[in-house]
């Protein structure tokens, strides 16, 4: 868990806690896996609870209590985003419903094949290679790009508020260059040609926000 602003997509630069799980069905997060996994290019760490202010919870108002200690103290517009790995192995109707108690605004970052809970109030679908897309509905579809098995053409049927490419990034890479390599001018033209799709960076690690 970290507070942090939000890098890429409709909430770009949007003060938000992070609330990282464990746990993905896609991959294990295991580097030896990674070849024979249905998705192969994430770049993020999400194997075991010893992260920054990581741990196991026992009852939902307790990780809630955890997510907002993140939080400025006497600040309003608090803003959690759920991500992984998938956070929805773990996510609950239970947890969401002691953070609203908190006047927290809940978001989740997911693939996009598992059930939500209903009271998630942003959903966030990124979907992964051949991994079939379980959800119908949406705020925001975010395609990293380009995937030869998830094609934007692909998604068409798939209800969303706001539509967004993001560059594929070579995970091996430890450096992020903001330049317009293939991936990105690929993104690019995409959107010229295609205005429903609009283009979205990783802010944050352009600008190296922790």
């Amino acid at each position: 868990m970290f507070y942090t602003l939000q890098g890429e997509g409709f909430h770009t630069g949007r003060p938000a806690v992070f609330c990282r799980f464990t746990g993905c069905n896609l991959w294990s997060g295991r580097e030896q896996d990674r070849a024979q996994s249905v998705c192969q290019f994430c770049d993020t760490d999400f194997v075991g609870t010893d992260g920054q202010n990581g741990g196991k919870f026992k009852q939902p108002a307790d990780l809630a209590q955890a997510i907002a200690t993140q939080w400025p103290s006497g600040r309003g517009h608090r803003f959690v985003v759920f991500t992984g790995g998938e956070p929805a192995l773990q996510l609950d109707d239970r947890l969401i419903a002691e953070l609203h108690r908190l006047d927290f605004v809940c978001a989740v970052e997911t693939n996009g094949t598992l059930a939500l809970p209903d009271a998630v109030d942003w959903v966030c679908i990124s979907p992964k290679g051949v991994a079939q897309v379980a959800l119908t509905r949406c705020n925001e579809l975010k395609l990293v790009y380009p995937q030869v098995d998830a094609p934007p053409e692909r998604f068409t049927e798939l209800q969303a508020d706001y539509r967004y490419l993001s560059p594929i990034n070579d995970y091996r890479e430890q450096t992020i260059v903001p330049a317009r390599n293939h991936a990105t001018q690929a993104c690019i033209d995409y959107c010229l040609s295609h205005p429903e799709w609009h283009l979205t960076l990783q802010a944050h690690k352009i600008v190296n926000i922790d």
